[in-house]
């Protein structure tokens, strides 16, 4: 018998998010299914412009009314209660109980995050303030204590910082410290650490990966980068023209992409033994990313596929089971597996 444990924090379903422009109307995210559990990492990959802050934004219900809403679709969150809410049809005071409360994001870019006319710990406090009954210098206390989890040295000292104060690495974690001071369910993260050098990034990416076994959280961690997708994350959806076109675990993925996209992703990356080796170019995709506006009728990626058929053009492949939670939407799936 299965356990609340066992149910998923976020269940995306189905869903749809339109963009409304002078050139008209076009679907960012078409169809998009996701499933996040507790203690689960869950990395959203694909190109820039795939539709994965787009998703993230949907799922935070931050999107920019009137020029964008969510068309259709369910985006089923479970709280700390164990109660099961559409966050699609919730009204906006309802939301707000629940962002940075039960669910909270970490944004791209920290230095545009965070309020360069207030302190960290009076931008900490005020999350805190907002979804407890808690006193001001309780909330600075606390601030502290979220710095030190954060692995910030002398936190007690940087509560007084302003932002222009740290590097991007320390803003970073300043970040990760507000998103996390309420202990939510599920955190958001979107490309985390694209501004950061490798090493921070590596620091960050273990940060996080401790923080999420102490406190149970889901999270859905969006990325372009491979790599990091293999550092930190269980399960991998990979995103490609509004659309998840492969979900797997991540060393499923890794062994045997089941999609010419990931393929073609993979082996972009440069390896070690090639560099040692003969220098050569790194393959690339030929083409561009499909125009939202006019999306071929079948698969989303047949224009740029070395394996497309006839059938790909003609209508948009269905998704096949090729192991475990692994899916894909590809004929040819056999032949990759």
């Amino acid at each position: 018998m299965g356990t609340d444990t066992d149910k998923p924090v976020l269940a995306v379903r189905d869903l749809v998010t339109a963009f409304y422009t002078p050139r008209g109307t076009f679907h960012a995210v078409d169809g998009v299914n996701l499933t996040v559990r507790r203690g689960q990492t869950v990395a959203l990959v694909g190109e820039s412009g795939s539709g994965k802050s787009v998703t993230c934004m949907s799922i935070m219900r931050l999107l920019a009314a009137p020029a964008a809403r969510i068309v259709s679709g369910r985006i089923l969150f479970r709280s700390r209660s164990g109660l099961e809410c559409d966050l699609a049809q919730l009204d906006e005071h309802a939301m707000r109980a629940l962002r940075g409360n039960e669910i909270a994001m970490i944004f791209q870019e920290p230095m545009t995050s965070l309020n360069p006319t207030g302190t960290i710990g009076t931008q900490i406090a005020e999350v805190l303030r907002l979804h407890r009954p808690i006193s001001r210098r309780a909330a600075m206390a606390e601030a502290v204590r979220l710095l030190g989890l954060v692995e910030i040295a002398d936190p007690a000292r940087h509560v007084e910082s302003y932002p222009h104060h740290l590097s991007g690495g320390m803003r970073q974690r300043v970040m990760i410290a507000m998103a996390l001071a309420c202990g939510p369910s599920l955190l958001l993260a979107d490309e985390p650490t694209t501004a950061l050098d490798v090493t921070v990034q590596a620091q960050i990416l273990r940060l996080l990966r401790t923080l999420q076994q102490e406190l149970g959280m889901g999270v859905l961690f969006i990325t372009h980068n491979l790599g990091v997708v293999a550092e930190i994350a269980d399960q991998v959806s990979v995103m490609y023209g509004g659309q998840v076109v492969e979900t797997a675990p991540v060393r499923a993925l890794f062994d045997a992409p089941g999609h010419p996209y990931t393929r073609a992703l993979m082996a972009s990356l440069p390896r070690m033994d090639a560099v040692l080796a003969t220098p050569r170019r790194l393959p690339m995709i030929r083409g561009s990313m499909v125009d939202p506006h006019r999306p071929p009728p079948g698969c989303r990626f047949a224009p740029r596929c070395d394996m497309v058929l006839p059938a790909c053009e003609a209508a948009v492949p269905d998704e096949y089971k090729i192991g475990i939670e692994h899916q894909s939407r590809c004929l040819r799936w056999q032949e990759l597996a």
